[in-house]
């Protein structure tokens, strides 16, 4: 569980705790007593005639940070910024976390410790060097304990997540879709855009990433990648698209276009 503020550009989830003529607050889920304020210009790209039409108190939200002022304790947000596509990824991501949270508590309990001594003493180490507290325990079952090797984790607690780990964690993987527009006025250009395609694929960095590319019609090609989560994925398909990008225009003269398809 974070702890401190979020920064400018993050996308989190929370509750709305209330709501006024002028904005609503929200609860953020991922930053204990910490809330934002989403102002009615931010809720909706239209025109708003009553705020309480377009969000309402205890829903949940997914919002965009706009502006962090710590020593005010001032978090704005925006909803109005936030992509469907980043809505179901952090919604995805903060049902991750809390089950992995779960998993971290069994750990504890089977160690004769709190969920606040895990954090403290394994959990914040964890979730810096993997990034998501899931993705460690996923990490456990594909690699054993030496996934925690290089980490300075006790090792009662890598064999008790290990353990978790096996008996609750079943991979599965998600799909992310874009479309790719190359163009060349080289004579070759059919054999140029797919030498330029086959280098962009090795900008993927990960093994457990699957990017399949489909001819769909001049100048267009669909970009699919399979990854086990939704930021991994994102990430392989925004690099192996501007790879390409970068690389028609540089090396072949041409021009290269991406558009990232919403499910």
């Amino acid at each position: 569980m974070k702890s401190n503020f979020p920064e400018e550009g993050d996308i989190v989830i929370g509750n709305v705790s209330d709501v006024k003529s002028f904005g609503a607050f929200v609860e953020l889920l991922e930053y204990p007593k910490k809330e934002g304020m989403v102002h009615i210009s931010e809720v909706s790209s239209g025109w708003i005639k009553n705020i309480r039409d377009h969000i309402k108190k205890g829903q949940r939200v997914v919002a965009k940070v706009v502006r962090v002022n710590p020593n005010k304790n001032q978090i704005d947000l925006s909803l109005k910024r936030v992509t469907d596509q980043q809505k179901r990824a952090k919604v995805q991501e903060w049902k991750r976390f809390q089950r992995a949270e779960k998993l971290l508590q069994f750990a504890s309990e089977k160690l004769g410790k709190s969920l606040e001594d895990a954090w403290k003493e394994v959990g914040y180490t964890i979730e810096e060097e993997f990034g998501e507290l899931y993705v460690a325990f996923e990490s456990l079952v594909i690699e054993g304990e030496e996934a925690f090797e290089d980490m300075d984790i006790p090792k009662d607690w890598t064999e008790e997540l290990y353990k978790i780990a096996k008996e609750n964690i079943e991979l599965s993987n998600v799909k992310v879709d874009g479309m790719l527009s190359l163009s060349t006025t080289e004579p070759d250009g059919i054999k140029v855009i797919k030498k330029v395609i086959k280098k962009a694929i090795k900008a993927n960095p990960y093994e457990d990433v699957q990017v399949d590319v489909s001819y769909i019609g001049a100048p267009k090609y669909r970009l699919e990648v399979i990854a086990p989560d939704y930021k991994s994925g994102e990430e392989v398909l925004r690099s192996v698209a501007n790879e390409a990008i970068k690389d028609i225009v540089k090396y072949a003269d041409g021009k290269g276009d991406f558009i990232r398809i919403e499910e």
